[in-house]
């Protein structure tokens, strides 16, 4: 079931931008996207995990790559050489399969020994490298720029990703020592967009590595490992074809209250946001008895407000050893009561246990998201579910329903038009939630209710200036 190949697509360009911590390669990044993707600070170390984006310059496709920065994270205290060594394995990945590379500096800083480093284990690499100096806000810093020639480039591009001066000239050139592609960008449209999300130390990209097998993340037992959302290319097992698919591991979300520093406030907004954009969640819990947190039924409430199709990964299976699987579920249902249309695996990412159980959840649920709910049956079904249940009285009244309509899917929006919306209480619309999705077989996708009341009088209005007819005397 789980795949994690090729298949088969056109393949895009790779730029990967690297060098030492604190030169402006997220900025770059950003500003040759053309938008805020990647985490910016003035703190050195806050890009951990490489990241991608797709880009595009004068009809020219590319994937754009930002990574760590190489070299001593400034101002770490605890875990140092951990940091160092998984970032620059992180920037050892990307090199590879780059197919150019940008070398960054800080113009403002000139030529420093860690630049001459940097530049001499990528030369290693035997990849195109062009010399960016970033942070030339001036014609002075772009004339001071010409020092980074010591470093054995022949050319350097000044840019100022501030300003996005240079960046033009320097993408042109890129493009031109790259051999030209027919890549057309659609197989990102196609791409299922899956959000692994959950509080921190869940085992959140643990599971991605597990899934992908390989290290494509770091990852680590301190909080806050991963701080951007970082998309990991996947493929699925899907009705006999492989679906290409993108794992977003998303940063731990954490309560506002213990958000201590810009860096994780960024990193919590990115994480609700591949919420927003995924076509479906995977919320990771921890097992053990009374594992399930206040935080983690917050992000389950996120998932429920956004209507998101989703599934239950409780991982670290093994703190849960001689628990009844009937008690284990039981307990997960009464902790997180507004996902109970999700389905729930319990799992071992880092020992690969139940794994393949999981992703059979997730094709499942995508299958469920190609349902089609006609108007007839759709209406046939509410019938029944009245029939069954009489609506609460409220007041001296009962809510009727004359006629309901599909008004969107992926997932599924049912707009029903009833005597009073007031008279449609929390616990009716959950009932009949329940219903549509047992009678639709919509395991793992959240069904949403809009209550409209019918108006009373349909008046027919006739405009003054329509013409009348006549009638023929005899």
């Amino acid at each position: 079931m789980m795949m994690n190949g090729p298949v088969g697509k056109k393949k895009c360009p790779v730029i990967a931008i690297v060098g030492r911590p604190n030169v402006g390669k997220s900025s770059l990044f950003n500003a040759i996207i053309g938008r805020r993707f990647a985490i910016v600070h003035e703190m050195s170390g806050v890009t951990r995990d490489r990241v991608s984006a797709p880009g595009r310059f004068e009809g020219r496709r590319f994937t754009l790559v930002d990574t760590g920065g190489l070299g001593e994270v400034k101002g770490a205290t605890r875990n140092v050489d951990v940091w160092d060594r998984a970032i620059a394995g992180q920037v050892d990945a990307a090199v590879e399969n780059a197919d150019l590379l940008f070398l960054v500096a800080d113009a403002q800083s000139g030529v420093t020994p860690l630049d001459a480093d940097v530049a001499a284990r990528l030369r290693t690499s035997g990849k195109k490298i062009l010399f960016v100096a970033n942070k030339c806000d001036s014609d002075e810093m772009k004339n001071d720029a010409a020092e980074f020639t010591r470093l054995g480039f022949k050319k350097i591009y000044p840019v100022s990703s501030l300003h996005r001066g240079g960046i033009d000239a320097l993408l042109r050139d890129a493009l031109a020592l790259l051999p030209a592609s027919d890549y057309t960008g659609e197989e990102e449209a196609e791409k299922l967009r899956i959000a692994i999300v959950g509080r921190p130390n869940v085992g959140k990209s643990s599971l991605v590595n597990a899934l992908v097998g390989s290290d494509r993340l770091m990852t680590g037992p301190v909080a806050g490992t991963t701080r951007d959302a970082v998309d990991v290319d996947f493929v699925l097992d899907f009705r006999g074809e492989k679906r290409p698919a993108v794992l977003v591991d998303t940063a731990g979300l954490r309560k506002r209250a213990k958000v201590d520093t810009v860096v994780e406030l960024f990193s919590v907004m990115r994480a609700r946001s591949a919420i927003e954009r995924a076509d479906l969640v995977v919320l990771v819990l921890e097992a053990g008895a009374d594992a399930i947190t206040a935080q983690d039924r917050r992000i389950a409430a996120l998932i429920e407000k956004a209507g998101k199709p989703c599934v239950l990964a409780v991982n670290k299976i093994d703190l849960l050893a001689g628990t009844d699987n009937k008690e284990r579920m039981r307990q997960l249902r009464s902790a997180l009561p507004n996902l109970n249309y999700a389905p729930a695996e319990f799992i071992g990412a880092r020992d690969k246990i139940n794994l393949d159980s999981l992703v059979g959840r997730i094709v499942s649920v995508t299958e469920e998201l190609e349902t089609e709910i006609t108007t007839g049956v759709l209406n046939r079904v509410i019938g029944d579910a009245f029939e069954r249940n009489a609506p609460p009285v409220v007041g001296n009244a009962q809510l009727k329903v004359y006629y309901a309509s599909v008004v969107a899917m992926r997932p599924p929006k049912i707009r029903l038009f009833v005597n009073r919306v007031a008279l449609a209480t929390d616990n009716y619309a959950a009932y009949l939630k329940k219903q549509i999705g047992n009678a639709f077989g919509l395991n793992g996708v959240p069904v949403a209710l809009e209550f409209r009341a019918r108006p009373k009088k349909v008046v027919i209005r006739r405009h003054a200036d329509s013409p009348k007819k006549s009638r023929k005397r005899r």
